[in-house]
């Protein structure tokens, strides 16, 4: 392995050992730079090497963490297009992520309402991009305008976010009875848009 491979993989033993590092008790701001250097097997001067500061760490992870959404929706349309439908084959992906994932989902839920200025703005940015994405995906499948398409993509988002929170702690049982649930609101907001839709031409 050369000089640059290591740096990239210590980087990213760094932002791996962050995210390991949060759990439901404790947010980025809570995480010391000493703590993630011992979690990530480093010297904390040698974190200053990968990363600026703390914030800078933090701004990455939340960029990983709207990265491996927007991944997952492309996971959920390679699926989509061998046979399963839209809104089931989505839901039961994203809940699979949030089973699989939790640190990832709970840096986007509790960064989108923290103290930190950067890191709600960074979050912002993250899932406008989620909802830009599935606009233009709600374009290419349905026969409606493209204003309809943003206000569907962002109900259905909200939708989603609300329901990962409520399954992020939740068994398996209770997780199933959530995803049926948003699976059925989410088919009310994709009737209501094409309901919209034709009533406005």
């Amino acid at each position: 392995m050369n000089r640059q491979e290591q740096k990239l993989k210590t980087r990213q033993n760094i932002i791996h050992a962050a995210f390991s590092l949060l759990d439901e008790n404790r947010s980025l701001s809570a995480i010391s730079l000493r703590e993630v250097a011992r979690e990530a097997g480093i010297a904390p001067t040698s974190f200053y090497r990968h990363f600026k500061d703390m914030d800078e760490l933090g701004l990455t992870l939340v960029d990983e963490a709207g990265l491996a959404l927007r991944q997952l929706m492309r996971q959920a349309r390679r699926r989509i297009e061998s046979g399963g439908g839209v809104i089931n084959t989505s839901v039961d992906t994203f809940m699979e992520f949030i089973s699989g994932n939790k640190n990832v989902f709970r840096l986007l839920l509790r960064e989108h309402t923290g103290t930190s200025a950067a890191y709600r703005l960074a979050v912002h940015r993250e899932i406008q991009h989620f909802i830009d994405e599935l606009a233009d995906y709600i374009l290419e499948q349905q026969d409606i305008d493209h204003k309809s398409a943003e206000f569907q993509a962002d109900a259905m988002v909200r939708l989603v976010f609300s329901s990962g929170a409520e399954a992020l702690e939740s068994d398996p049982k209770l997780r199933k009875h959530i995803g049926d649930k948003v699976k059925a609101q989410l088919r009310f907001v994709q009737l209501g848009a094409r309901a919209l839709f034709k009533h406005k031409s």
